[in-house]
């Protein structure tokens, strides 16, 4: 039996999808990316038999940027440097690692997702079930972990489709978009850093379409 796309409703008063190219400042696609719309449906509901393949993003409302800056630390928290101030003595002073960064974010954004929950080879169950799971968690607003648009502190709320959303009439060529990390394993079996594949994304009146064959 075939079944069609799922779709939810995501929206917030600020979203960053950042470009990946851009190593020190935060520039947001100007639409959010079919890797940050798998990230938020996973924060809904996941399981391990099946994952998100997204097949559109609808765009609500007009894109809009705004700028801030903030303060933020240059290191990363590591457990090894810990151990050596419990060992030798010292510590992390953040005033001393200070920097200040630039974001160039998105305002007030709304959007419609469409996925499909897609079967991993050991699954064995109906998959009528896994979308009907989704699709109660969605009217009931229940998710896994706080959904977020782009960046953690963006917070996202999520509900059903209203009959009165309607894709934005705009038509724009968004060049090279960041479709998904790839994860490969090492020689010992270890994961190794994720590598950025890309995809040409076209918003064609308001609507971003994902290539299928994208997923392999």
């Amino acid at each position: 039996m075939g079944y069609g796309p799922l779709a939810v409703k995501v929206w917030g008063e600020f979203a960053c999808f950042t470009r990946p190219e851009m190593k020190v400042e935060r520039v947001s696609y100007p639409v959010m990316t079919p890797a940050a719309a798998r990230g938020l449906l996973e924060a809904i509901f996941w399981k391990p038999e099946f994952s998100w393949q997204v097949r559109e993003i609808q765009v609500l409302k007009p894109i809009r940027y705004f700028s801030l800056i903030r303060n933020e630390v240059n290191s990363v928290a590591s457990h090894l440097s810990a151990r050596g101030w419990q060992k030798h003595g010292g510590g992390y002073f953040a005033d001393e690692d200070r920097a200040q960064r630039h974001t160039l974010a998105l305002r007030e954004v709304a959007y419609i997702i469409k996925a499909e929950p897609v079967l991993k080879p050991h699954a064995n169950a109906d998959p009528a079930k896994y979308r009907d799971q989704f699709r109660r968690r969605v009217a009931r607003g229940q998710f896994h972990h706080a959904p977020y648009l782009g960046c953690r502190e963006f917070a996202a709320g999520f509900g059903e489709p209203e009959p009165a959303d309607r894709p934005l009439p705009l038509d724009m060529d968004l060049g090279l978009m960041l479709f998904d990390l790839e994860y490969q394993q090492n020689d010992r079996g270890l994961g190794v850093r994720g590598q950025p594949r890309f995809f040409p994304a076209r918003l064609e009146q308001g609507v971003m379409r994902i290539d299928p064959s994208l997923y392999g």
